[in-house]
């Protein structure tokens, strides 16, 4: 490639972003890749962000655990993480995560593509409003329509098994949870059980992104009468097919994937900030520019 070409590559917005899970710490297709370390006001993402190229369009690939799996769900920065793509310039995230399944119907290997969340994490910081400043964004549909309809034709067009909307409930980790749990979450109807997304989710509303999730399936959840038939060799040769499967879908979705947002994510925050514009510092005001940029100077 030329290096003016090279050049121009370089300098084209980045508008999507990519967060990997479990089994996903790296993308492959990426071309005229370079690694970027951001730094936010809320400390360092999980891992240096690659820039590259996919499918023709220019996108951001974040390790959500780092490299080598060095990060628990607890332990991610989840507040650097969607702020530092926020700072790169995307608008549109799609998120992966390796789940638990707890219907008899949603097998291993199966995708979800949930269009709610039920939180059950404890203590973690899932807002970037602090400090002097208050907003209530509206959470009542926690992923944007608009995309996760984008991630499910994308399974079509490639064949792999997607169930479209469902609820995830998002458990703090790192252990599973215990049979009594698992039990109740099948009577309250849940579907998928995770660790991390929700409070992706939740933040990426905040900072006016659009988000969805492809909820990879590995295994049962320990409601299943024959769990203990699996083993974690089974479990990781479904994690590592699951990564086969969705590359090939993130590639079709960025394929397909217009700059245009035809939703409400980028206007999220034009009413929930409820402070008083004169109370708030300047120094809130600094760490704060990223995501209230457009609205408090």
């Amino acid at each position: 490639m030329p290096k003016s070409s090279k050049s121009r590559a370089k300098k084209e917005p980045v508008k999507i972003g990519i967060i990997g899970g479990s089994g996903l710490y790296q993308m492959a297709g990426l071309s005229q890749t370079r690694e970027m370390r951001v730094k936010t006001p809320f400390g360092d993402p999980s891992e240096a962000i690659v820039l590259g190229t996919l499918e023709g369009k220019r996108v951001a690939f974040l390790a959500r655990h780092g490299r080598g799996h060095r990060l628990s769900p607890s332990e991610i920065s989840y507040r650097a993480n969607i702020c530092a793509l926020k700072m790169l310039g995307v608008e549109q995230v799609i998120s992966v995560g390796a789940v638990g399944s707890l219907r008899e119907d949603l097998p291993p290997l199966d995708f979800l593509i949930p269009d709610q969340f039920f939180d059950r994490t404890r203590g973690r910081i899932a807002t970037f409003f602090s400090g002097g400043i208050v907003a209530h964004i509206g959470f009542d549909k926690p992923t944007c329509a608009r995309l996760s309809g984008r991630l499910a034709d994308a399974c079509n067009k490639v064949g792999v098994k997607a169930h479209r909307g469902g609820t995830y409930v998002c458990m703090e980790g790192p252990a599973f949870s215990t049979l009594v749990e698992s039990r109740t979450y099948r009577e309250l109807k849940f579907d998928v059980i995770g660790m991390t997304n929700l409070t992706e989710a939740k933040l990426a509303r905040e900072a006016e992104l659009c988000y969805a999730t492809f909820a990879l399936i590995t295994d049962y959840d320990c409601w299943h009468p024959k769990h203990d038939a699996v083993t974690l060799d089974e479990i990781l040769s479904n994690m590592a097919k699951n990564t086969d499967n969705v590359q090939r879908a993130i590639r079709e979705v960025v394929r397909g994937l217009s700059d245009e947002r035809a939703c409400k994510c980028g206007s999220a925050l034009a009413h929930a900030i409820v402070t008083d514009r004169k109370t708030i510092s300047a120094a809130t005001k600094r760490r704060l520019a990223p995501i209230i940029g457009k609205y408090i100077s």
